[in-house]
């Protein structure tokens, strides 16, 4: 009864029941969503499916983020949308899961809330949000590990069902509804770990949105599917993965449970998170090259010793573009060194086939040490004493956890720092400090149709 089970809770949840430290996490998941959804909303692969769909869309309701003004139908909001807040990698992530839960359900939420003929609160979009991501966390849960070590990409493959709960919610579907929304999303699996490192990964959560909206579309005038979607024998859960624990997550909803939504994190580097310790030393030794007398030309060998998981993710040694170099640690260490910090702009193509950038990359060696955890790794510099025998001087930083951690987690500046680096080239300054401030009000917001005045 687990697809039931989901649909009874998300529709008995109120806004009174959500603890602050639950709204907060809301918030800042939206806040980060919406300057990676700007940042990534002139990538080649927002653009080109843009352009490609263009003769397709409807009449224009909802903002396509970072567009200078752009209305869309709500469906093609909600993908190019999502398409957006992924392409660089840069998106919130549920550490338990790597699912970045955020994309596929304020993608389809925003994309819905600005097509009613209704004013939309604060409050009343924070908590389909929550329930949204709690959904998609849930489920996922369910199946990991197994469903992303067969090749699922469990962002997409979990965020069509968040993404169905969330606007379920928003659109005051009853539980009968909400479970066939919940069954129309499960059949419309998206998202396969072969297409890291090119477009479609990111078209994957944008997807995912799409056939979430798509699905609660389609309850709220009747349609049906198996309420029994998630755990029926031919069900979701037992086909995406040879194992699940289905009951058992269902017994962690809150309140009684544990709120995953609390437990969402924020990546301060644009890549895949199992390379960001590294990234982090590295960041740290490129301060301490200068005061060591070191020269980056000087440098013999960068050692970088990294969980198993790692080399498994982000083994590619010689990536051709950015998209690629987002799953190369041996990329996020040399530009780690060389400029002291890794936004964007560190994943454009010209910086990955930079000669400087190669030259260094093809210096850095990666072993694992089964030992260390995720959020663990040690980054050695090797230079020649310049005296007789193979001596080195040695430089290095055990970095115990990486930013973005739960040890570490992103502050309310960083966060801000980084929505404004992302958004200033497409807004402008004036309209980024004014998205930046009307982002972090959302619990405030009378109705978050205005968002178009800001973004």
């Amino acid at each position: 009864m687990a697809t039931q089970k989901l649909a009874d809770w998300s529709t008995a949840l109120t806004f009174a029941s959500l603890p602050r430290e639950v709204i907060d996490a809301a918030t800042q998941s939206f806040y980060n969503w919406a300057g990676c959804t700007v940042g990534g909303s002139t990538h080649p692969a927002t653009t080109i499916a843009r352009t490609a769909l263009a003769r397709f869309t409807g009449a224009p309701t909802s903002r396509l983020l970072g567009s200078g003004g752009v209305d869309l139908d709500a469906m093609h909001a909600a993908l190019l949308n999502g398409i957006a807040s992924h392409v660089h990698d840069y998106d919130d992530t549920h550490l338990d899961t790597i699912i970045h839960p955020t994309g596929p359900v304020a993608s389809a939420l925003l994309a819905m809330a600005e097509s009613l003929d209704r004013s939309v609160s604060g409050h009343e979009f924070i908590l389909a949000l929550v329930v949204g991501v709690e959904a998609e966390c849930k489920v996922g849960l369910a199946v990991w590990p197994n469903h992303y070590d067969v090749g699922w990409h469990i962002t997409s493959s979990t965020g069509s069902i968040g993404a169905a709960v969330a606007v379920s919610k928003l659109l005051n579907l009853s539980a009968q509804q909400t479970a066939h929304a919940i069954g129309l999303a499960a059949t419309q699996v998206t998202g396969l770990r072969e297409m890291f490192g090119s477009h479609t990964k990111s078209f994957h959560p944008g997807r995912a949105a799409q056939n979430g909206l798509l699905a609660a579309i389609l309850a709220s005038e009747g349609y049906t599917s198996s309420t029994q979607a998630l755990e029926a024998k031919r069900g979701w859960a037992n086909v995406v993965s040879s194992e699940h624990h289905l009951d058992e997550q269902m017994a962690t909803l809150p309140p009684d449970g544990r709120w995953e939504m609390a437990r969402n994190s924020f990546k301060p580097f644009p890549c895949g998170i199992v390379v960001h310790p590294v990234i982090d030393g590295s960041i740290f030794l490129h301060g301490q090259l200068g005061p060591n007398g070191i020269q980056i030309e000087e440098i013999r060998e960068v050692e970088v010793i990294v969980h198993p998981l790692v080399l498994e993710l982000t083994g590619k040694t010689a990536p051709k573009d950015g998209l690629e170099a987002k799953f190369s640690v041996y990329h996020g260490a040399a530009v780690g060194l060389l400029f002291g910090k890794v936004t964007p702009a560190q994943y454009e193509d010209a910086v990955v086939t930079d000669e400087r950038v190669i030259w260094l990359r093809d210096r850095i060696r990666a072993t694992v040490d089964e030992n260390l955890r995720p959020d663990e790794a040690v980054v050695i510099i090797r230079v020649p004493n310049g005296g007789e025998g193979d001596d080195d001087s040695v430089t290095e930083i055990h970095v115990d956890h990486a930013v973005g951690s739960r040890e570490r987690p992103m502050s309310v500046a960083q966060l801000t720092d980084k929505f404004v680096d992302q958004c200033i080239s497409v807004l402008g300054r004036e309209r980024t400090e004014q998205a930046s401030k009307w982002c972090w009000e959302l619990e405030k917001q009378v109705d978050v149709r205005q968002i178009k005045t800001v973004l």
